[in-house]
């Protein structure tokens, strides 16, 4: 094997290239990434990036010297434009590059409102790259009215941070509640109330119907007949994984680009990972859209593309930064069917998931002691009882033991 082509230059194919080399491997490696700047930190563009707490070097997962200095050729502003496997080779532009084994880390793509509702429209914004949070930031001055669209998480961090910096905020979901395709009930009120607090207007059950404006968004409806003035528009309606490589090549998909427990697609000498593939998962294909799993994912395959034969256990766990709240989650929430409560004050509460009497996720808010037990347990497969961590005389700790 002389040459490893990683497509996606994101934290995946970041985490990859680097594996490689640190496992020593000494062939080639080419890193192609469509952006003009080296692979960086995404969580942060809705949060402490936007709020102006952190410079864009910050952002950056290594120098942009590391790559030169590991031997990876970086090839930013680039786009593959076709594979052809039975050459093992891709074509970027003009330019035709061949591989021994090939890494599809190309990442998802924000949902667009269609442009029949006015989502071409000046001054309506998606969050997914640097570009994005550069071209709507200054519009993040005291007083403004944004409509966010899309209660899951993105749209409540870019709620947060606008609230915080003097915005009239109105958030629209169409469900009947916030956080409903990700969080329980539970989890939807402590956010709910968290954010009413900060004086964000939360409208649930209703959902966009048309922007209007002459060029620039000016106004919003919404399907309950109310009609807002607003200055611009946040659209947090989901991701869908980057598959056209890999559909163009014929790999099987399944919510996203389906893989093996090693991180092989169905093509020979293509593997994928990160937030465009999916893998199996206690008896399903899943799909996890986090930074934990983009790195330790790529990182599996990086070891199999040396040999290793090695599955891919993920161990599922997320956050959220909102206010002053972290959210700290362990597991995977699928088909749970109860929900108890850990609450040690308004501020501090977890919520425990269980499917039967088997601890499947904790969602923990500013409890951070909570999370870590969750975690531990769920990764142990050890369930203590719904009434031990709702008991506020047990210590979390002894959950361990219970």
């Amino acid at each position: 094997m002389t040459h490893v082509v990683v497509v996606g230059a994101g934290q995946a194919g970041a985490a990859c290239v680097a594996k490689l080399r640190a496992l020593g491997f000494e062939g080639q490696i080419t890193l192609v990434g469509a952006e003009a700047v080296p692979p960086y930190q995404r969580p942060p563009l809705s949060k402490k990036y936007l709020l102006g707490e952190m410079d864009v070097e910050r952002l950056f997962l290594r120098p942009e010297s590391f790559y030169a200095e590991q031997n990876i050729d970086l090839r930013l502003n680039s786009e593959v434009t076709s594979i052809d496997p039975a050459a093992k080779s891709l074509s970027i532009g003009e330019d035709v590059l061949a591989y021994d084994e090939l890494v599809l880390a190309t990442g998802a793509s924000p949902n667009r409102l269609p442009d029949s509702i006015g989502g071409n429209l000046a001054g309506v914004y998606v969050v997914r790259d640097l570009d994005d949070v550069d071209a709507m930031a200054p519009e993040f001055s005291e007083g403004k009215r944004v409509l966010i669209v899309g209660g899951g998480y993105i749209g409540l961090e870019a709620a947060a941070v606008a609230a915080s910096k003097g915005l009239e905020v109105t958030l629209v979901e169409m469900s009947d509640r916030i956080l409903q395709r990700v969080a329980a009930p539970e989890t939807s009120d402590f956010f709910r109330d968290l954010h009413r607090k900060h004086g964000v207007r939360i409208v649930e059950g209703v959902g966009l119907q048309q922007l209007d404006g002459t060029g620039r968004v000016e106004a919003a409806r919404l399907t309950n007949g109310e009609t807002l003035a607003v200055d611009f528009v946040i659209v947090g309606v989901g991701v869908q994984p980057n598959v056209g490589l890999a559909s163009a090549i014929g790999a099987e998909l399944e919510n996203g680009i389906q893989t093996d427990a090693f991180g092989r697609t169905s093509v020979a000498h293509v593997w994928s990972a990160g937030d465009c593939a999916s893998f199996p998962y206690k008896g399903t294909q899943i799909r996890l859209e986090s930074v934990p799993n983009a790195i330790e994912q790529s990182e599996v395959v990086a070891e199999n593309i040396l040999g290793a034969e090695k599955s891919y256990i993920a161990k599922p766990w997320f956050w959220s930064d909102q206010y002053d709240v972290k959210l700290q989650i362990a597991g995977w929430n699928a088909g749970y069917d109860r929900v108890v409560t850990r609450s040690t004050s308004d501020s501090v509460k977890s919520f425990w998931y269980y499917t039967g009497e088997t601890l499947v996720a904790v969602d923990a808010a500013n409890a951070p002691r909570d999370y870590m037990v969750g975690k531990r347990l769920i990764e142990s497969g050890k369930s203590p009882s719904s009434d031990l961590v709702q008991d506020l005389t047990v210590d979390i700790k002894d959950l361990l033991r219970a």
